[in-house]
């Protein structure tokens, strides 16, 4: 992990990360906040350990493997990715009860405005607390918000060793079966 200066830090505390969005995608990933490499670089999940990319590609979803620079080539596929909580931290445990009610009030706004057929929250903790949720299972769910449909997908976090790089590819490959190839 590279070493930030303080200013460094706090530059990428302060820094919005834009969303890889547009209307009609067959699925809006959403993390659950930004960490602080990915603010520093404004690219989704770019913390090396993250294994977001990797089992991305290896379930399926993209011919080969895209490095987080690359995560516009995401919206020829029709995939896209947005977060619950805009907020960068080092680690989501930084993050409030009321920042999550809060981010999934927004991402349901979000989600209407942009109508995705799908979306899939990466983080089953994140869900049930973006979505007052707490007998949420990683899965399809039952809720859906107007037509688009909710996934749970495991957390890709290298810090989340209960799932294997290669049973979350099986997760993120049945989401993409139900998805449509």
């Amino acid at each position: 992990m590279a070493r930030f200066t303080p200013e460094e830090l706090q530059a990428a505390r302060d820094r919005v990360v834009p969303d890889v969005v547009a209307e009609g995608l067959r699925v809006l990933f959403c993390g659950i906040n930004p960490g602080l490499m990915t603010a520093a670089t404004g690219h989704h999940f770019a913390r090396p350990g993250n294994r977001f990319w990797p089992v991305l590609h290896r379930s399926g979803f993209t011919p080969r493997l895209l490095k987080p620079s690359e995560q516009q080539e995401l919206l020829s596929y029709g995939l896209g990715i947005t977060n619950v909580v805009a907020r960068p931290s080092a680690r989501a445990d930084e993050l409030s009860a009321e920042e999550y009610r809060e981010g999934g009030r927004l991402l349901a706004a979000k989600v209407e405005r942009l109508r995705p057929r799908w979306l899939a929250v990466v983080g089953v903790t994140a869900y049930r607390a973006a979505f007052d949720d707490r007998a949420a299972r990683v899965g399809p769910q039952s809720r859906t918000i107007g037509d688009t449909r909710l996934w749970v997908l495991p957390n890709p976090s290298g810090l989340n060793a209960h799932w294997t790089a290669e049973t979350m590819a099986e997760e993120f490959g049945r989401l993409r079966e139900a998805a449509g190839a």
